[in-house]
């Protein structure tokens, strides 16, 4: 059994028809997925709501000086228990990690000790993987240093693996806030200028821009919470900015602290801001238009001029053959 499978490995035809169908039924659940946006998107908004309600309560306890509420829901019993036998928090513990989680969507404590779990776990694994595929299935005609060399650098992928993973979830993210947010910020300022306030106007985005951004609406909804539930507004707008990371909401969010402090008007400031984030996007989607020719490039070399070849020269490539 175990030699079947080594020589079903090294087989170009087995390992192709693999590919092919990973590929395949990557291309069926990109187009599958969609259908079921509308059930993660209650999802998602649900988790917010819920934790809207814990924030309500955390601030309704602290005032009343009794005993905290805690954000922090509990992670998996397995995982939770290998973090604290090893004392992951002590020597993986990074607050920048705690940060990106944050900018990622994974609020509370729970998300933090599976990040440290995987941290610590994938690197072992992709070594005793490497380890295996190198000295006992492959046999690779490899120096010895080499081979080391290979499992080495396996198990430095597998230390950056979830990093990487965390850095892709907040590209996506980032770059849906980054979509919506002009649109966002011209809703805020019509319902601002039409007399409400800021926790109302917010609200009341967060609930129009969900369509286009579950990841924007969801920042609103929780800075509604905290705009109503914390004592200092401007803990509120930091912690907006710092959540998202993005910069354009930095810079609403210190034009609305700016405007708490010294009273400026803010309905010039959010219309001047949403015509600059227009225009960022704009200029974005222009870049990405003038990168595409470039791109293009390789893969036409690659696969079309091949087959332009084939269908030019074909018939005379034959015709040549039979007089011959």
């Amino acid at each position: 059994m175990f030699s079947f499978l080594v020589e079903k490995i090294h087989d170009v035809r087995f390992v192709t028809m693999v590919l092919a169908a990973i590929a395949a039924s990557a291309t069926a659940y990109t187009l599958v997925m969609p259908l079921f946006a509308g059930e993660g998107l209650a999802k998602r908004m649900k988790a917010v709501a819920n934790e809207r309600e814990r924030i309500r309560a955390r601030e309704r306890e602290r005032l009343n000086k009794t005993e905290k509420v805690s954000l922090r829901q509990t992670p998996k019993q397995v995982v939770s228990k290998v973090v604290e036998d090893l004392n992951l928090t002590k020597y993986l513990a990074q607050e920048a990690a705690r940060d990106k989680l944050v900018q990622a969507g994974y609020r509370g404590q729970a998300p933090y000790v599976t990040f440290l779990f995987f941290r610590a776990v994938t690197p072992i694994l992709l070594f005793v993987g490497a380890v295996l595929y190198v000295f006992v299935i492959s046999h690779l005609e490899k120096s010895l240093p080499i081979k080391i060399g290979i499992c080495v650098v396996a198990a430095w992928a597998g230390l950056q693996a979830p990093m990487l993973f965390l850095s892709n979830a907040i590209s996506k993210r980032q770059l849906s806030i980054r979509r919506a947010f002009p649109d966002a910020l011209d809703l805020l300022l019509i319902c601002i200028e039409s007399g409400m306030s800021i926790e109302a106007a917010f609200r009341k985005v967060s609930v129009e821009i969900v369509t286009q951004s579950v990841a924007l609406s969801e920042e609103f909804t929780l800075t509604t919470a905290e705009l109503s539930y914390l004592q200092d507004r401007k803990v509120a707008y930091e912690n907006l900015a710092r959540r998202t990371g993005v910069d354009g909401v930095k810079s609403v969010c210190l034009a609305l602290q700016q405007s708490e402090r010294y009273g400026t008007p803010l309905g010039q400031s959010l219309r001047v801001m949403a015509q600059e984030n227009r225009d960022m996007r704009m200029n974005e989607a222009e870049k990405k238009a003038a990168a595409l020719p470039p791109k293009l490039t390789v893969p036409m070399i690659l696969f079309f001029l091949p087959v332009l070849f084939v269908v030019i020269l074909g018939p005379t490539g034959i015709k040549i053959a039979a007089m011959q």
